[in-house]
């Protein structure tokens, strides 16, 4: 049985195969999740298909399931609710929370972040340009306190912070999905890459918009490579290499602070992640980038 009061869920892009950096986040929500009891759930976001592999979601699910991270329920894909997430785009236009937007990323950056349009205003956008529809940010001094990093404070600037939610091509942005997500999901507490901190004060605001409560978050420090540079697709970060889920998964052990013991490098999945359980705290999990971490070599003949 799992406490339905904690609800965490791991939402990878389906831009290629799970690396070691997504592994180290995955992993992370999943122990936190599972050591209160609680629910984990898998989303895709794949609203982007200029970038996305179409074999890359069955590559993550099968590299989740080979590490043996199971998640309770049905995994979604935000690509089959696009008309869910675009409803709740015309709401917030209809409520004064969202506009619509034929600036270019050139005009706003010769106005600094300014509208030379006056979309924010409710002026008649031109007919004859792609528009983009984009939430109203008010200004604020977001505070709020984070399970990893601690005490965390952004600025957020009206209008020249304002984010995109819908793109001028039709594409959902994921600052929308992300927050109707959470909200429909009941996501309590969101496990994610510092990468992404500085999207969370848009994303409360958002989330107050459409009348939800904002879940806890817990920002872990990204995974560097050897040259200093984050473990992503981007960066050409390897996909991890199934046939050895135990060790990658004490790979991830060691790179969230846990220090497992050396012997368990080779031991079978469960056993390892049976060890994360009983052993797991977030207060051990470094507040600074990590570099990624080898395991000891086989012994001989292994």
């Amino acid at each position: 049985m799992t406490d339905t009061t904690y609800r965490g869920r791991f939402a990878p892009s389906p831009t290629g195969p799970l690396h070691f950096g997504s592994l180290v986040t995955a992993l992370a929500s999943y122990l936190e999740a599972r050591s209160g009891q609680g629910a984990w759930l898998v989303r895709i976001e794949d609203l982007d298909p200029l970038r996305e592999s179409p074999e890359a979601t069955d590559q993550i699910l099968q590299s989740l399931h080979c590490h043996q991270l199971r998640p309770d329920g049905d995994v979604r894909c935000q690509s089959d609710r696009l008309d869910v997430y675009r409803h709740y785009a015309s709401q917030l236009i209809e409520q004064g929370h969202a506009y619509y937007c034929a600036c270019s990323r050139k005009e706003l950056a010769a106005n600094g972040g300014r509208h030379p349009r006056h979309c924010r205003d409710g002026g008649t956008p031109p007919s004859d340009r792609p528009l983009a529809i984009r939430f109203a940010l008010h200004d604020e001094e977001a505070c709020w306190q984070d399970r990893i990093l601690g005490s965390q404070r952004q600025v957020v600037r009206a209008e020249v912070d304002d984010p995109v939610i819908i793109r001028k091509e039709g594409f959902v942005a994921y600052q929308l999905a992300v927050v109707v997500d959470d909200i429909d999901q009941e996501i309590t507490e969101v496990v994610r890459g510092s990468d992404l901190l500085e999207t969370t004060a848009q994303q409360r605001q958002i989330c107050h918009a459409l009348g939800g409560t904002p879940p806890c978050w817990a920002h872990i420090p990204v995974v560097l490579n050897s040259q200093g540079q984050k473990l992503s697709k981007q960066n050409h970060a390897p996909a991890l290499d199934d046939r050895q889920p135990g060790r990658n998964l004490w790979r991830a052990l060691k790179t969230l602070g846990q220090q497992p013991p050396p012997e368990l490098a080779d031991a079978p999945p469960q056993a390892v992640l049976e060890w994360g359980l009983g052993h797991w705290s977030m207060a051990s999990i470094p507040h600074h980038h990590t570099t990624d971490t080898l395991p000891p070599a086989r012994p001989a003949g292994a």
